[in-house]
Parts: C-alpha cells; structure tokens; sequence
C-alpha cells in the first residue's frame, strides 16, 4: 500500500464551500433533461461549457465575497464507464470529457483565485451503480481497477484531489481508496445515508469508516456526508469516537424528504433556506473538524451563502 493520505495539507484548516446540486439546478432551472442525472455531455458544446463556467462563478462569487476558500468539483459524477455506456460513450472519449471538466475548473482556478480565496480542482467520482440501492456490489480490487482509469485521468489532466460521491457500501470506498492511493492523488470519500444515519447498506457510519482506514492505512484523505439532510445523521454523532474527526466535510440536501421520495419529485424541494444555513453550521459541534461545507439535491448558490452568514455568526 502507498503512503496515507490523511495527512493531506491542500486545504489547510481554512473554512472551504463547495458548490450545491448542479443536476438538480441544470433539470430544475435550466430545463435541462439529463439522462441518468448526467451532466457532463454539456462539456461537448461551447454553450453547455458557458452555462458550466456561469453556475461555477455563482458559487465563487460568495466564497469571494465572504472570503472563503472554493473546491472546484467537476460536471464528472456520471462520466465512468458502466454510465458512460449507457449514454454512447466510450472509454476513449470519457477520457476526452474528464480531461476536459477538469481543464474547465483549471481555467476557472486561474481566473479567481487568490491568496485570500484559495482554490482546489477536484475529479468528481459517482459510484459504479445507483447511488441509492444497491443491485450488485464490486468487491475492492473490482472497484480499484472500475475506478482507477477515471482517477487515472484525473491526475494527468491536473485535479489536485479526487472526490467520491454518494458511495453507499463499504467495498467500493476501499477500492476507490486503493486506487487513489497507488497513483498518488488525495481522496474524498462522501458516504450517503438514509434518514437512519446508516449506509444503504444498512452499514452504520462509523463502522464504514472505520473499515475503510483499517483497510487503507487511513488512506482517504478525509471522509464527506452527502445526499442527505442533516435531520438524517445528527442523531447519530453522539459519541468521542475517532472516526469523527476523519468528517471533514458536508454537503447535504435541501429537503428532509428520502432518496425514495425524492426520487419520485415532480418538483423540485428546496427545503427551508434559515433552516438549512443554521442545521449545517450546528454539525460543528458534533464533528470537530468540520470546515467544508455544499450543497446537494434541491440547494443552489443562496443555500451556500446561507450557510456563510451562519459561519459568520
């Protein structure tokens, strides 16, 4: 196994915001149709990149304005193979798409970035199956060779960290975990939950990350929540447990709703914007080192800022 990763120094302890549900504002918004919730066919025209590079600027414009730090995450949660297939897309030009999301947030990095207002590209990584049920699960060494070619693009292309979202069993965080680690880029790995605090998997949390360091060397480089309201895993950050203190970062849904019923919205729920600035901001008090914060499904760039004002408070 190569070096741990949990050291990982890119974000200093700086507070970093993160954008919030780009699917969701693409279909919502912009009336996109997106095809198995993938937006990263907008990087194949000049007019999906400028509506890219616009939604991005929202969000930089309030880590600028509120002198906060921005992680940059990629249009690329859908652009891996078994989903690339599914959309006409070859391993050939999936390196093609990658290769670009992350040229596109390079070219944003240049353009605002600062001392004051520090940036991170980052590869966004989906899982191989469906976010959310779990039909068949690849063992680790599966998910490292699956998502070892995307990270692999990832680092040539010039992300800086990779970022696993929505994953929802524990084999796959390992995999992915394992391939970061052996081609020398730090990783997230963004654990869902459903309104129990538990993995879909049935798996709870802390378990889950604890398996994961055990098996990696403690090789992620910090652990993430997402796709889920912080009504769904308060109550289970109750304890002085380590693993804790390996959450370093939240990106919730607006809405309270589950992944089922959410699922089956014909519009979009945008929850309580008070509310979910004040319910993030109170996780800091359970997880201590907590210091990036997003948003998910149903939020856009006024649910960040929220969360801004809050952390001003």
């Amino acid at each position: 196994m190569s070096t741990s990763s949990n050291n990982f120094r890119g974000l200093a302890d700086q507070t970093y915001i993160m954008d919030g549900g780009l699917e969701t504002t693409l279909i919502f918004e912009h009336g996109y149709d997106l095809p198995e919730f993938a937006a990263f066919p907008l990087l194949n025209q000049q007019k999906g990149r400028d509506i890219l590079k616009d939604y991005y600027v929202r969000y930089i414009d309030v880590a600028r304005k509120n002198r906060f730090g921005f992680i940059l995450e990629g249009p690329t949660y859908r652009a891996s193979s078994s989903w690339g297939e599914k959309l006409g897309y070859d391993h050939v030009e999936l390196k093609r798409i990658n290769t670009a999301a992350i040229t596109l947030l390079t070219n944003l990095k240049n353009s605002f970035a600062d001392d004051k207002n520090p940036m991170l590209i980052s590869g966004c990584i989906g899982p191989q199956g469906d976010g959310y049920q779990i039909d068949h699960k690849l063992t680790p060494t599966e998910a490292e060779a699956y998502h070892g070619v995307q990270i692999g693009t990832f680092k040539k292309a010039g992300a800086e960290i990779v970022s696993a979202y929505t994953i929802n069993y524990v084999e796959e965080a390992i995999g992915i975990a394992w391939a970061a680690l052996s081609q020398g880029i730090p990783a997230v790995i963004s654990f869902t939950v459903e309104t129990d605090g538990r993995l879909p998997s049935g798996q709870p949390l802390g378990e889950a990350i604890t398996r994961v360091d055990a098996e990696t060397d403690g090789g992620p480089a910090y652990y993430m929540i997402n796709c889920a309201h912080p009504s769904h895993f308060k109550h289970i950050l109750t304890s002085d447990q380590d693993w804790l203190g390996r959450i370093r970062a939240v990106r919730a849904n607006a809405s309270k709703k589950s992944h089922a019923e959410l699922d089956d919205c014909e519009e979009l729920d945008r929850g309580n914007l008070t509310e979910f600035g004040e319910d993030n901001v109170d996780l800091t008090h359970f997880l201590p080192n907590l210091h990036i914060f997003g948003g998910c499904c149903g939020t856009d760039h006024h649910h960040i800022e929220e969360i801004c004002h809050n952390i001003k408070v």
